[in-house]
């Protein structure tokens, strides 16, 4: 029995991309603060406590206590509602927050459950549910850092997702192991084997470059694996931002702006 609402898209965009949602009449969906764009008139936006997939019966507390989880992944209690009020096809666009893709997953056909990065979410059809999955061992939750408390989709219908850069499709096969860093693990289906792996050696630890852990998934089971998480975006900006060149004023300065291309 499909309980979420069925919409039609379409993907607009290269690297900025945005999500174009069609649809009918009284046909609503979500979306996380933020990712609005643009919409048709007939559209009414409502401001909803938690992701509107609970049951009508469902207490107060119980809405309570689903919508609180999210703050535990840095999202609001509340998410905004867009909902067809008026006749025919009306269209609403969501916008990717930074350069990257959006993924469609289409819960149906994954099984009716996705995990993904807790800052992946961008919008879905009514009916979905967003909540928090914590990783159970031991070492994931101590040292998974990114990858410990992650969101989970669940429901038979779109949502979509945001990841940074060029994203990777990858179909695992029964018992293939496959070791990602933790930044770039976008999403992957209820079948995958999720865990974090110490990399070890004290050269690696100290001087390789990388995180000191790294995410194992075994098939079999569907992974999306993004190529510049926005963490890592951000420190090499920060790193940057925040060093002063001390060859900056200088005519060596000059010249080696000139080399490196500032």
């Amino acid at each position: 029995m499909i309980t979420n609402h069925e919409i039609d898209y379409r993907i607009i965009g290269e690297e900025m991309q945005y999500v174009e949602v069609e649809l009918d009449p009284n046909e609503t969906a979500i979306a996380e603060a933020g990712a609005f764009m643009m919409m048709d008139d007939g559209i009414q936006m409502q401001t909803i406590f938690g992701d509107g997939s609970q049951q009508k019966n469902t207490g107060f507390m119980g809405k309570l206590f689903s919508a609180g989880k999210r703050l535990l992944v840095g999202e609001s209690l509340f998410m905004t509602a867009f909902t067809n009020t008026g006749h025919g096809k009306k269209r609403v666009s969501f916008a990717s927050p930074y350069p990257g893709k959006i993924i469609p997953l289409d819960l149906l056909r994954l099984g009716g459950k996705v995990t993904c990065q807790k800052d992946a979410f961008l919008c879905a059809a009514k009916g979905v549910s967003i909540g928090i999955e914590f990783q159970r061992k031991l070492g994931t939750g101590l040292f998974g850092g990114e990858g410990f408390i992650m969101e989970k989709l669940e429901g038979d219908g779109m949502a979509f997702v945001h990841a940074g850069g060029h994203v990777l499709e990858k179909e695992l096969q029964p018992g293939e192991l496959l070791k990602i860093d933790t930044g770039c693990l976008v999403a992957f289906t209820q079948t995958v084997q999720y865990d974090i792996q110490f990399v070890g050696g004290i050269k690696n630890t100290l001087f390789g470059g990388e995180g000191v852990f790294f995410a194992t998934l075994r098939g079999p089971g569907r992974v999306w694996i993004q190529t510049l998480p926005i963490s890592r975006l951000a420190s090499r900006i920060l790193a940057y931002g925040t060093v002063n060149r001390k060859e900056e004023g200088s005519i060596l300065g000059g010249i080696g702006n000139l080399l490196d291309g500032d």
